[in-house]
């Protein structure tokens, strides 16, 4: 495993191979040894390899890095997620520039049912702090379990691992440097009660320093990972409306709170919100509702419902018609029921109102469970 584990380590360090760039040649060729093996002619015969390229994979000495970074692997007990690996995050996998391998430390569960991450500015308010507690303490009311993801920066990041380690929700930094080092290092006694239940992330190798390129890297990484995008303040400018917009370009949910006109930090909020880049958020409600989650507060009372009688025949039809159909638009129930589309309306915002039914984006239905 480690002599595969090598080649795999030494393709990450091969100049002008990228992540996107790397799975095309290892599909390509079916073996990460052999990448370093290949002929120049059958190199540069490689779709997106020109000559330049296979030049430089003929050329390339970083077998002996790569062995060096093993020894610190193994003498740290750091696990090394591969992207084909079963355990690589599944999220980012689906993201074309995910990293082709990750170091992490702790509990490695990175598939977990929900996760969430959360991001803003360095320099927090206090309402900035208290909106980023109150909505992961929420969480872990509602969706216990929940995996907090940030980057362990000042302000934002680390009010949000320290939400997570004071209400028993795992939580995962991902950093911009290697695991060699804690960046900033007031912050190593928080990384190390977040290796109890969740960990440390990078795709950076050891002995490789937080500079400022790294940051829009590790980025990345943190809107790839996770369901929902938080952003609870931030400047018009910087990493948390960086972050945010990468994870809009791979089809997450970006939510943010808003804030009063004129103050700095609510600018980047307001602005994400204004553009339709992000869905504004005030509490865990809002996050449900973009999501499809039911909170527990809500699911509770519908058993009781169910036994209560209902206010015509033609909801207690259509509740029926959901309860064999997870979930249907209006459309879907007029065709179903074969109810007009006044009847419909009426019943399905009866149903809601009672806390048998919720609506869903796009105009849909689903029984509270």
């Amino acid at each position: 495993m480690s002599e595969r584990l090598k080649y795999q380590i030494g393709i990450s360090l091969i100049k002008g191979i990228g992540p996107k760039l790397a799975r095309n040649l290892i599909a390509y060729i079916g073996d990460e040894q052999a990448v370093f093996s290949q002929s120049l002619r059958a190199l540069t015969a490689i779709p997106g390899i020109g000559s330049g390229l296979a030049q430089a994979i003929k050329s390339a000495d970083v077998l002996p890095r790569a062995e060096q970074e093993l020894e610190f692997i193994h003498k740290h007990n750091i696990k090394v997620l591969y992207f084909t690996d079963d355990d690589y995050p599944a999220r980012l996998s689906h993201c074309d520039d995910a990293p082709i391998a990750l170091y992490s430390k702790g509990v490695t569960q990175l598939n977990q049912q929900k996760m969430i991450g959360i991001v803003g500015t360095r320099m927090a308010s206090d309402d900035g702090r208290v909106n980023c507690e109150r909505l992961v303490e929420e969480l872990a009311q509602r969706h216990s379990g929940t995996v907090i993801v940030s980057g362990l920066a000042y302000g934002i990041d680390v009010c949000a691992h320290k939400a997570a380690l004071k209400h028993g929700l795992p939580t995962y930094g991902v950093l911009a440097h290697g695991l060699d080092r804690i960046y900033p290092s007031v912050h190593r006694n928080v990384a190390r009660q977040m290796l109890e239940e969740g960990g440390l992330i990078t795709e950076f190798m050891s002995d490789t320093k937080p500079d400022r390129p790294n940051f829009v890297r590790r980025n990345r990484i943190v809107a790839g990972m996770v369901d929902a995008l938080v952003m609870v303040e931030s400047a018009i400018k910087g990493g948390a409306i960086i972050t945010a917009r990468i994870a809009q370009s791979y089809n997450r949910d970006v939510l943010a709170f808003p804030g009063k006109p004129g103050d700095e930090l609510a600018r980047g909020g307001n602005y994400l919100i204004k553009k339709n880049i992000a869905a504004l958020i005030e509490n865990v409600e809002d996050l449900e509702y973009a999501l499809g989650w039911e909170g527990t507060e809500r699911s509770q009372p519908t058993q009781a419902s169910l036994f209560q009688s209902f206010n015509t025949k033609e909801e207690e039809q259509l509740y029926h018609v959901l309860l064999e159909n997870k979930e249907l638009t209006a459309n879907e129930l007029c065709i179903k029921s074969g109810l007009p589309v006044s009847k419909v309306s009426a019943s399905m915002l009866s149903l809601e109102f009672a806390g048998l039914v919720k609506c869903l984006p796009g105009n849909a239905f689903r029984l509270y469970k």
